[in-house]
């Protein structure tokens, strides 16, 4: 009976033991609730705490990442938008965020929902569409200072998808596929102007270097023409002179016909 006893003390100890050492890790931190008010800080490491009496609660200060789920909101021109957003977010005080709000995460996904319904409530839908970076910047900036009284610290927000009406999605695809017809159209036309100006160019180019070679040509045929007649025109004036030489001196006789001939002779070279 005995053995039985201090079998059953054994064990109760061995119990009481266990649930006296509270081990948390590194990325962890906590608070120890004694009999309903806090008693002390779980750290990193090993933590000894009264078994029955103390309860330990754990923290992960770690940056985690919360899903805002797609929600229909209506922008200031009246039109239905469905968003969706992811926030990250890191336990920066273990205290607030145990005593402040029951559930912080909770807290946070509600209070994106409706600071973000708020923010689109006072944009046109063309400004949802084009001022992403400045919806994340506004969401942020409420995010983080309505969270500080609960320990957390928002350290990112991204809209992930903004999805339009289905009629002004239509739209918009009709006129990005007209956009692009025109982009499309304006490189054809861009394309044919240039094809047609580097043909005048070749044309311009062979004519100038054909109207070259012509004036070369010419040149030369002018040059020898004058180098010609100014060679005969030379010989008519020697002949001429040697004529009336000739025809003066009393002892050489050269008959006229014979010049005739030689003037003859000339232009037949």
């Amino acid at each position: 009976m005995m053995f039985w006893f201090w079998i059953i003390v054994g064990l109760i100890v061995m119990y009481i033991l266990i649930k006296s050492v509270v081990i948390v890790n590194q990325y962890e931190m906590g608070l120890i609730f004694r009999l309903g008010k806090v008693a002390g800080i779980l750290k990193p490491g090993v933590n000894i705490i009264i078994p029955l009496i103390d309860v330990p609660i754990k923290v992960d200060v770690r940056t985690k990442v919360i899903d805002i789920p797609p929600q229909e909101m209506i922008t200031k021109d009246n039109a239905a938008v469905t968003i969706d957003a992811v926030i990250y977010y890191r336990v920066v005080d273990v205290d607030r965020a145990l005593l402040e709000v029951q559930n912080y995460e909770y807290a946070i996904i509600n209070l994106a929902q409706t600071t973000l319904r708020a923010i689109i409530g006072s944009m046109e839908l063309d400004g949802v569409l084009d001022r992403r970076e400045y919806i994340n910047s506004k969401l942020l900036d409420t995010l983080d200072k309505d969270t500080d009284a609960w320990g957390v610290r928002v350290e990112k927000v991204e809209l992930r998808e903004i999805e339009p009406p289905k009629d002004i999605k239509d739209a918009m695809t009709q006129q990005m596929k007209a956009e692009r017809l025109k982009r499309a159209a304006i490189l054809e036309a861009e394309g044919e102007k240039q094809s047609k100006i580097l043909k005048a160019e070749g044309i311009a180019q062979s004519l100038r270097i054909e109207a070259e070679g012509q004036a070369k040509a010419i040149k030369i045929v002018a040059e020898a023409a004058q180098q010609y007649f100014k060679d005969e025109a030379q010989l008519y004036k020697a002949l001429d002179v040697t004529s009336l030489v000739l025809k003066d001196n009393t002892k050489y006789v050269i008959s006229e016909n014979v010049m005739d001939i030689a003037k003859k002779f000339v232009k037949q070279q």
